[in-house]
């Protein structure tokens, strides 16, 4: 197996040995009060037919918006 190869099949990871999963969640969890439900996925992203989509997940504790307004007043 080439490297390429090893690589299509794993997230790759760049001179810190993380990938941008691991990142992320360092990232989100490094605070002094953070928890680990702090990096849950917050969006969904799919691909279908050269068209990339990006929703907001329902279950997501933060979200974009007027947090005052119910998401139809928006």
């Amino acid at each position: 197996m080439t490297m390429d190869e090893h690589n299509d099949e794993h997230e790759q990871t760049d001179s810190t040995g993380m990938t941008d999963e691991e990142k992320r969640r360092d990232q989100l969890t490094s605070a002094p009060d953070a928890v680990e439900s702090d990096a849950d996925p917050r969006i969904d992203v799919t691909h279908r037919d050269g068209v990339t989509r990006i929703d907001i997940r329902d279950d997501a504790d933060v979200r974009p918006g007027d947090p005052t307004k119910e998401p139809s007043d928006r």
